[in-house]
């Protein structure tokens, strides 16, 4: 056997696969020492396969760690269980618990996080200071990353502790634009930010980077009339809808890009598109919770992709696959029925 093709299959080897919910509950519990990354893909995604080289590499690298795949679709029980609504995702587990996540195909800090948590708990004091520095750095970029940041125990549809519930009650009820940082999907920022912000409960609330403060705080400045001049108000969440429908006279609201779906029935629904020759623009239901929620009774369709022509809903995939099997989806794009 060649030498390029020994390495191939070396790599190929360090990264098990996992093709069922029993499988992965016994790999969890026979891994429980040792960090334990599993990749959710799909074969149809060309990034899944771009990352499960990736993952090969890192396997080779760092003997010690368990690099594990598993297609998303075809466990779905697994999928559901750890909210996995797009490929690829990545878990990470010690102890059997899940410490870490990364959702996208992004390499270096899918690199950067296996390094962090192999070394913790196992520094010498300058690595532990490099740790710490690239931490505090994510952090700015975490409290930067929206005008009005809420880090909470879940998100704004589904919160997780009755304060974070609260939080979020008195910002909607304020019409209040903020984006949320889930604390229960990364441990490091969990612990990290209560020593970051010099503040030690959760929910925490920062406006253009700075801290103001948890739900007491926030209860204080609604009741002196303080929250609204602080906190950037949102459009109102129709009228925003309205603008996003009529970007373009064909507008796909999809998981993932034009470049890279995230889902199967997207990446079907490109296809036709494509195939159409239409021009046409698209929007990630996944980089934006309230559009992605509010969308479903905007347009009383509960299901991604969503198809609009013109701003008035065309359909999800299978009326587009039945349009274009008619002849008639053409006409629909350029307007002309």
């Amino acid at each position: 056997m060649a030498a390029g093709a020994v390495e191939a299959a070396e790599a190929a080897a360090a990264v098990a696969e996992v093709g069922s919910a029993r499988q992965f509950e016994e790999l969890l519990r026979l891994k429980a020492k040792s960090l334990l990354v599993v990749h959710f893909w799909a074969p149809w995604a060309p990034q899944c396969v771009q990352m499960n080289d990736v993952m090969a590499e890192l396997a080779k690298e760092h003997p010690h760690v368990s690099f594990v795949k598993l297609e998303a679709e075809a466990v779905p029980e697994v999928s559901e269980k750890y909210e996995i609504s797009s490929v690829p995702t990545f878990l990470f587990f010690k102890n059997s618990q899940r410490v870490d996540r990364l959702d996208g195909a992004h390499a270096p800090e899918l690199t950067k996080k296996v390094q962090r948590h192999v070394s913790s708990g196992s520094f010498t004091p300058s690595a532990n200071e490099h740790v710490k520095e690239d931490l505090n750095l994510r952090l700015k970029k975490l409290t930067h990353a929206a005008p009005c940041m809420l880090f909470m125990k879940g998100t704004p549809q589904e919160p997780r502790c009755g304060f974070s519930k609260q939080m979020v009650e008195i910002l909607h009820k304020h019409n209040i634009q903020f984006s949320s940082f889930d604390i229960f999907s990364d441990e490091e920022v969990r612990q990290g930010l209560k020593t970051y912000s010099n503040w030690p409960t959760y929910p925490q609330l920062y406006v253009s980077g700075e801290l103001i403060g948890g739900l007491d705080i926030v209860k204080e400045l609604e009741a002196s009339e303080e929250l609204d001049t602080i906190c950037p108000k949102a459009p109102k969440l129709e009228e925003r809808l309205k603008v996003l429908t009529n970007k373009a006279s064909v507008m796909l609201f999809m998981k993932g890009n034009k470049q890279e779906a995230k889902c199967g029935f997207s990446k079907q629904i490109l296809e036709i598109l494509n195939s159409t020759g239409v021009e046409y623009e698209t929007f990630d239901i996944l980089e934006d919770e309230e559009v992605r929620q509010g969308l479903k009774t905007f347009s009383n369709w509960p299901t991604y992709p969503q198809l609009y022509v013109r701003g008035e809903l065309v359909g999800g995939l299978d009326i587009v696959k039945e349009l274009k099997d008619n002849g008639e989806l053409l006409p629909i794009l350029k307007g002309e029925n």
